[in-house]
């Protein structure tokens, strides 16, 4: 099951209070102030994990405590710091600080890590307010409280292939002729209830992820059918792949549909290479689908049948030439969006 957005409490640990301790041994009269500060809170980071695909596991546990410091002691014993704690995330997830409603980081890399609330900093022992007019401080000061948040947590999904067609076009059939994937296939519309993701090889040393969108209708923009849900899966493709059923009696019509709707939920999706391919070749007797006239001249077209696997050598091809494999750090420095 795919769970894409999900809210989540964090805290960050206290600080350990200061101590207030006098120096009492034999032979050393008047030893002084010798309370220690108090050990700094627990941090709360997030950490990109490729091998994560979903937040199901924060929908189970959506509290997360760092571990408060320990106060300080005699002797000038600083006080244990509190243990950080780190939650993985998926790549692709969105984090949104609920109550100003503002967004904290765009976790995209793999290994990106990136500091979300600092732990409260440790109180002074009495050891530091000693001074030639104050000798025997009697006073400490309290550590600082750590930081509270309610983070809501969105998955766009990341992929290099995005499949967008009206229902039943054939997308599931394609993602499970290409790849090892299997999506539910039906003949009934709005059988993909959730994407799917596969994995493509397009060529000997060169393979991508194709993700699967469920359906659009005309007007899943505006929040009819299943489209506004999960059009946003969308915006972290690098190519679109427009599916439209060869049977279709005007098929530029529901491919102008279909831009339309990502056109009104972002405009900077036409912004991305598109190819458009005719389905379900295989049903029309032996005869090729033509190029629609009007189809800007940049849009590469294909007919295939993923059924008789017709046209998928070609459209492997074609889809290789445009991925290029990432060049990602898997190291990046840690962040933090407290500065």
């Amino acid at each position: 099951m795919l769970v894409d957005r999900v809210t989540i409490r964090i805290f960050s640990g206290k600080g350990g209070n200061g101590c207030v301790a006098f120096r009492r041994e034999k032979f050393i009269p008047r030893g002084g102030p010798s309370g220690g500060d108090g050990g700094r809170g627990g941090n709360v980071y997030m950490q990109v994990d490729k091998m994560i695909h979903t937040l199901l596991d924060l929908r189970y546990r959506n509290i997360y405590k760092a571990e408060n410091g320990k106060p300080g002691s005699g002797s000038q014993k600083t006080g244990k710091g509190g243990e950080d704690i780190t939650i993985p995330v998926p790549p692709g997830t969105l984090i949104r600080d609920v109550e100003n409603d503002v967004i904290l980081a765009d976790m995209i890399e793999p290994g990106q890590r990136i500091l979300i609330a600092e732990g409260g900093r440790g109180g002074h022992g009495n050891t530091r307010f000693k001074s030639s007019i104050k000798q025997a401080p009697d006073y400490a000061t309290d550590g600082k409280p750590g930081i509270e948040m309610t983070l809501e947590l969105e998955l766009k999904l990341i992929a290099d292939v995005g499949l967008v067609g009206f229902p039943n076009a054939g997308k599931s059939t394609l993602l499970a002729s290409l790849s090892e994937a299997r999506p539910k296939i039906a003949d009934y519309p709005f059988t993909t209830l959730e994407p799917n993701l596969g994995i493509v090889r397009t060529s000997e040393y060169n393979s991508l992820v194709m993700a699967d969108i469920p359906g659009l209708i005309k007007g899943a923009s505006d929040g009819k059918g299943l489209g506004k849900e999960f059009l946003r899966h969308v915006e972290r493709t690098r190519v679109l792949l427009f599916l439209v059923d060869s049977s279709s009696e005007d098929p530029l019509d529901r491919y102008l549909t279909l831009l339309a709707e990502l056109d009104n939920h972002d405009a900077e999706l036409l912004s991305k290479p598109r190819i458009l391919c005719m389905t379900k070749t295989d049903l029309l007797g032996g005869e090729s689908p033509r190029r629609p006239p009007g189809l800007e001249d940049n849009v590469p077209f294909l007919s295939i049948s993923a059924v008789a696997h017709l046209g998928l050598k070609e459209l492997r091809l074609e889809l290789d030439k445009h991925i290029e494999p990432p060049d990602l750090d898997e190291n990046p420095a840690i962040p933090s969006i407290r500065q």
